[in-house]
Parts: structure tokens; sequence; C-alpha cells
């Protein structure tokens, strides 16, 4: 994290100084007014400078690619890093010879990353962000197996009378359960158990 500590005859060109020197605007700035200063007699005799201390905010998503960067470079696999962003929902879309190794068995090794590259950015940020990682179109394809087995299930659960529990999975691979059965008025989903083992519950209506 940069700082500066710079002075001026005024607070605000003490803080002009200091944004200058960071290379940032206000609003990525922590500024901290060490002395307002004073103008003196005459505006001489007596003065004493403005003194502001100015730290520069870390860019959440400047931080998380160094994160994935870093950690490639530990896996011996480079990779590209896109960004989509909207709003407070960012996504990273990987690229590489080497990416399957970043998705791993049934996307473990994505979830991992993209839960761990969510901490490290709302380390940095004023406002909650979700992240979203992916890689060779990968949630894609598992959104399509994850309703696919939500269907399946569902006609488990109603066959049988009986709940299906199905394995610990993300909010957001539930939350696509969630919405593919959302219609079927014979059977409810809902979320037990705590993370990192929370998993989705199919029950039929009795």
């Amino acid at each position: 994290m940069k700082q500066v500590t710079a002075t001026g005859t005024t607070v605000d060109e003490a803080v002009k100084s200091a944004l200058a020197q960071l290379q940032t605007s206000e609003d990525r700035a922590e500024i901290t007014i060490v002395d307002e200063g004073k103008k003196g007699i005459f505006g001489i005799f007596g003065s004493r400078p403005a003194i502001v201390k100015v730290v520069k905010k870390q860019d959440p998503i400047e931080e998380g690619k160094k994160f994935l960067l870093d950690v490639s470079e530990k896996m011996g696999a480079q990779i590209e890093i896109d960004v989509i962003h909207d709003g407070r929902n960012i996504q990273f879309i990987l690229s590489g010879d080497k990416i399957a190794l970043f998705i791993g068995k049934r996307g473990q090794t994505l979830n991992s990353l993209q839960y761990l590259t969510q901490l490290v950015m709302n380390r940095y940020s004023d406002q909650y962000l979700n992240v979203l990682l992916d890689a060779e179109d990968y949630r894609k394809r598992r959104n399509e197996t994850l309703i696919q087995l939500a269907e399946r299930l569902a006609h488990k659960a109603i066959k049988t009378g009986e709940n299906v529990a199905l394995e610990p999975m993300p909010s957001y691979e539930r939350k696509v359960i969630h919405a593919a059965l959302a219609e079927n008025k014979k059977i409810k989903t809902y979320s037990s158990g705590n993370d990192p083992h929370r998993h989705l519950v199919i029950a039929p209506n009795k």
C-alpha cells in the first residue's frame, strides 16, 4: 500500500500534491490531515504549512489478477486473464496451455481458487464483490450437467417419496439447481449444513 506525506500552504494544496505523487484520484485514496496549517500574520510571520498523509487504495480487480498470476507461476502453468466487470459482479476468464490444472476434478480447484480470489479482492474493496472464475467454458458445461442432475434426482425423490441429498456445492451451483426445479410443484429444494459442506436437498411435497 503506497502512501506519501505532503505539505502545502493549504490542506487542498497538500492533498493535490500527494495525489499527484501517487498518480491517483481522491476517490481511490485515504486522506488524513496531520496539520491544517496556519496562515500567520500577513501570510508570512508565524505561518505553518498544512500537512496531510495520503494512502493509495489498492484496486481489488488488480489484486485479484495478481493473486491468480502468482498462483499460476507457482503451479508452473502460465495463464491469461480476461475480466468482465458488471457492478459488484466480477468475472475472470482464464486461458492457457495447462488450464485443466486450474479446473481440477469436477471444478474443485476452480471453486477453491474462486473462493480465495474473492477473499483477496474484498480485502481491498469498499463494497462486497461477487467473483466468478471460469475456464474453457467450464461454468456453462457444469450448469448444463447440474440441470440434468437436478431433473434426474427430482424424479427419484418423487418416485421413492424420500429426500435426496446432493454432494456439497458452492452457493451459485446450488442456485442453479434451485432455479431449475423452481417450477416443479411435486418437490421442494432447500440447503442444509454449513460451508464447505453445505449441500442441497430435494424433498418430495407430501
